[in-house]
């Protein structure tokens, strides 16, 4: 299998750190390329220091980091997760980051790395502002971009942030509309599959086994976050770029509830024929997962 030249749109957060140990641990199959940052978990400057955090603890400085929006396009600032604590890494011991943050905003970056790439895959798991700003900063970018895989919404199952929305869309609403109209190829991990890929004691003892530096920090993850929500939400989509045939899919046409209120949000996914009403599928919804098998390439990795 060639291997993925993939841009890495983030909020780290304990689960997007998790995301990038297990990605860059696959130098074999992916190649993160860039990381641009967007608030989410917790505020721009400390995701920014996390995705640095990260990298350096896997000795890759040479992936540039950029820093993108500090809030959601239609208000004045975004909601934070409480479940990555107040650092966004659940009280990690890793030191503040040396590497320095590469110039540029995150939105311009996505649109110059594609052309440069020609076609680039995406891979969001944070709000996803960024990836919004760019498209409409840069109306021809769907040209430049092979594939977005992302991890938010929840098509079929409740929402996490209210009872209909999954946090990331919850953020900001209006970008991930954007992206889902777009016409860009996309693939959506939300929690209909993000659920099912539990973290579990054995995969702890596991991770905690190996004896490198990276593997203890992900045993640190796993235990403090995974203690507050047990499910590995952001790996779920680096796993799918791996090994897709690990996953259960269905096509739908999705749309996004942008009205104020709970529903802010809310995904919308149209399957069955009468409900499509003569629309094409615009996503690949990913619905199940062989957990068992995830978790082992997931701890095989870091080995």
């Amino acid at each position: 299998m060639a291997t993925l030249r993939f841009l890495y749109d983030c909020d780290p957060g304990a689960d997007d750190a998790l995301a990038m140990l297990l990605a860059l641990s696959r130098p074999d199959a992916l190649e993160m390329i860039a990381v641009t940052c967007v608030a989410g978990n917790v505020g721009l400057d400390p995701v920014v220091n996390n995705a640095r955090r990260i990298l350096e603890l896997c000795g890759r400085q040479d992936i540039p980091v950029y820093a993108g929006a500090a809030r959601p396009i239609m208000a004045s600032r975004g909601c934070i997760s409480i479940m990555h604590g107040a650092d966004g890494l659940a009280g990690s011991t890793l030191p503040a980051a040396t590497m320095p943050v590469t110039n540029g905003h995150a939105a311009n970056e996505i649109s110059r790395i594609a052309r440069a790439e020609g076609r680039l895959h995406v891979c969001a798991t944070g709000p996803l502002t960024n990836l919004a700003l760019a498209l409409l900063l840069d109306p021809d970018l769907p040209d430049f971009v092979s594939a977005i895989t992302i991890m938010g919404g929840a098509a079929f199952c409740p929402g996490n942030t209210t009872p209909l929305a999954e946090f990331n869309f919850a953020v900001d609403p209006h970008a991930a509309s954007i992206i889902f109209d777009s016409g860009l190829p996309i693939t959506m991990l939300g929690l209909d599959v993000t659920r099912q890929a539990t973290v579990t004691q054995d995969m702890i003892c596991q991770v905690q086994a190996i004896d490198t530096t990276v593997a203890a920090e992900a045993a640190h993850l796993l235990i403090n976050y995974g203690s507050k929500d047990p499910c590995l939400h952001d790996p779920a989509a680096i796993a799918w770029m791996l090994a897709p045939a690990l996953f259960e899919t269905i096509k739908a046409h999705v749309s996004i509830c942008t009205d104020a209120g709970p529903a802010a949000g809310q995904v919308v996914a149209a399957v069955s024929t009468r409900h499509l009403a003569g629309r094409k599928p615009n996503c690949t919804v990913v619905t199940g997962v062989d957990a068992q098998e995830f978790r082992q390439m997931f701890v095989s990795a870091l080995g």
